[in-house]
């Protein structure tokens, strides 16, 4: 089993967080995993990507060709259609709705939901509003992995045991915290 991932983003909002998450449940699997990452002046509010693949079998490189990937993870929208030539046909998108405008000529809205619904395979909502809404508004980006991990092949308990690994060092608050966030994205239907 193999799954090739894109994550994509603008800095600080925790792609390279959920990168570290998957790829510590790959690993306690026995999994190989590679990884590949773009920082485009994140602290600017740059795009971030990274090729996350990871396998039951020996990963020979550690980037995504066009048209393979199974997914586009995604916490930004138009940041979710950049990366749309390297989705298979039957890939996943699955993306928050809210912008995050930090460019003056920022696309509209509604273009961007509809060629993002135009994908088959697709889950586009406001995790920004779920995080807040469950009292974790740091953690959107852990609700966006909660919708994507049925698609991942990952289960709760794996994901939520590399949460509490890598969080353990800020606090119970903390791990509690993206423990709901996992779940509220879980709960999306």
């Amino acid at each position: 089993m193999k799954k090739d991932i894109i994550l994509a983003g603008v800095g600080g909002q925790g792609i390279l967080t959920i990168a570290t998450i998957l790829g510590h449940a790959a690993l306690k699997r026995g999994w190989q995993l590679k990884q590949a990452e773009v920082h485009g002046m994140s602290q600017r509010g740059g795009d971030v990507q990274s090729h996350l693949r990871l396998s039951d079998a020996p990963i020979h490189s550690d980037l995504i060709t066009m048209g393979d990937a199974d997914m586009i993870l995604s916490v930004e929208p138009m940041e979710a259609l950049r990366y749309l030539p390297y989705l298979h046909a039957e890939g996943w998108i699955i993306t928050n709705s809210n912008p995050f405008k930090n460019i003056p000529n920022y696309p509209e809205e509604d273009k961007l939901y509809a060629e993002i619904r135009k994908i088959k395979n697709h889950v586009l909502f406001d995790a920004d509003a779920i995080a807040k809404e469950i009292k974790a508004p740091r953690s959107m980006n852990i609700v966006i992995l909660g919708a994507a991990i049925q698609h991942l092949g990952f289960t709760e308990a794996e994901i939520g045991e590399s949460i509490k690994a890598i969080f353990a060092k800020k606090g119970d608050k903390i791990v509690e915290d993206n423990l709901r966030a996992l779940k509220a994205g879980i709960d999306i239907k």
